[in-house]
């Protein structure tokens, strides 16, 4: 009886999500922001890989002519620049021309508009650079007129000199999105901007520290694996960018108004392939994974570190939950995790983290006091930077160091 009054009541809001979203658009083409032939426009996304093969990744979509985001956009402007990232229609079986240096491929995209090409070399990609580019070309179907539609890929390429990498989670790891509470994740994520969503406290500094490793010297590569949508990666890379936080491949999902889109299962069929993906290309790398308790990061990485035994040097949870409940659980997790030869640490700041990590040589001791600096500035203490207007500070969660 309990599941099928369950089931009623996911269909019946199954059907007004439905009918809210046809609203949207019916709202949109009414003030001229739907419609239907706009000309195409590659988005490429950044890719990775070795000196043996890379992964070039990208969409083709509508063009959304959206302008570069402001602090002063008003809400209007926001909610119109996301409404149209919600109505990128793509373009279905599009024929995609993927050259990398010498090395070229056709590739055709899937029926939402995605292509994703793994490009294998031999002899192995020579020089040390650590991002190259891929040329990506539209070769068809297109519409009369639109003449050549290009792109560049950025590829971050490991060249054996990393140390470790790193895995991270974005929403309420990196950048605020309060995905705890429904109201404010709508309002942050529909009315805001990349100039006006805000970080956690210091986590630039540290990101950076990662990257640059315990002697200040290496290019260690940095991935985020997100459940926020495709529609929504000009948002985060932008974000990134302004505040200053390391560039790396982003694996975000389709945009998905299924009721169970954040569910536990759905979660980890999203992130753990994309992790297992990362940890087999660098079969030799160890590496350090940052996420949240928010939703099923805990989990999610102990499933890991048992499929990869020795090769996860420590899992940071950021503490957003402030429920003693999910505490305890996650504090469970860290004793199998500790069990399994790695270290689990929750904690409500980026600081605890740092240390941990200054303590353990992953970085360098000197960068905390950057860290230290940049939490206060992200906090409003110093002057530096203002929080963002109608945005309230979450409540604050109790400190729970786990090693």
């Amino acid at each position: 009886m309990a599941d099928d009054a369950s089931s009623s009541w996911r269909a019946r809001l199954g059907r007004i999500a439905d009918e809210l979203r046809a609203e949207v658009e019916r709202a949109g083409k009414s003030i001229g922001i739907g419609d239907d032939d706009r000309p195409y426009e590659i988005t490429p996304y950044r890719g990775y890989g070795n000196r043996s093969r890379v992964l070039v990744h990208g969409r083709v979509i509508e063009a959304r002519n959206i302008a570069a985001p402001t602090a002063s956009d008003s809400l209007w402007r926001n909610l119109v620049n996301t409404y149209k990232r919600i109505d990128s229609d793509p373009l279905p079986r599009a024929r995609v021309r993927v050259r990398f240096g010498d090395h070229e491929r056709e590739v055709v995209a899937d029926d939402e508009g995605f292509f994703r090409e793994w490009m294998d070399f031999a002899p192995p990609l020579e020089g040390d650079d650590h991002w190259r580019e891929a040329d990506v070309r539209l070769l068809g179907p297109g519409r009369d007129g639109e003449g050549d539609i290009t792109g560049k890929a950025p590829i971050r390429v490991a060249i054996g000199s990393e140390t470790f990498g790193v895995i991270s989670d974005l929403d309420d790891t990196v950048i605020q999105s309060r995905i705890t509470s429904f109201l404010q994740a709508v309002r942050t994520v529909m009315l805001g901007n990349a100039r006006t969503r805000l970080p956690f406290p210091g986590v630039a500094a540290f990101y950076q520290a990662l990257e640059r490793g315990g002697d200040g010297e290496r290019r260690n590569p940095i991935f985020y694996v997100s459940s926020s949508p495709w529609n929504i990666h000009d948002v985060i890379a932008d974000f990134m960018e302004i505040q200053r936080i390391p560039a790396g491949p982003i694996h975000l999902r389709d945009w998905d108004v299924d009721l169970d889109a954040l569910t536990s299962q759905r979660l980890k069929r999203h992130k753990e392939p994309i992790i297992r993906e990362i940890l087999e290309l660098y079969p030799t790398l160890p590496f350090i994974l940052i996420g949240d308790d928010s939703q099923k990061d805990p989990e999610i990485y102990r499933a890991i570190i048992d499929e990869f035994p020795g090769r996860i040097l420590a899992v940071y949870i950021r503490n957003v939950r402030a429920e003693p409940q999910r505490s305890a659980a996650v504090q469970a997790l860290a004793k199998e995790v500790l069990a399994a030869g790695s270290t689990l640490i929750l904690a409500d700041d980026t600081f605890a983290a740092a240390k941990h990590a200054a303590e353990q040589g992953w970085i360098q001791k000197d960068a905390l006091d950057a860290v230290h600096e940049e939490k206060r500035a992200d906090e409003g203490k110093t002057g530096e930077k203002a929080d963002v207007p109608g945005v309230p500070d979450d409540p604050k969660a109790p400190t729970v160091v786990v090693e």
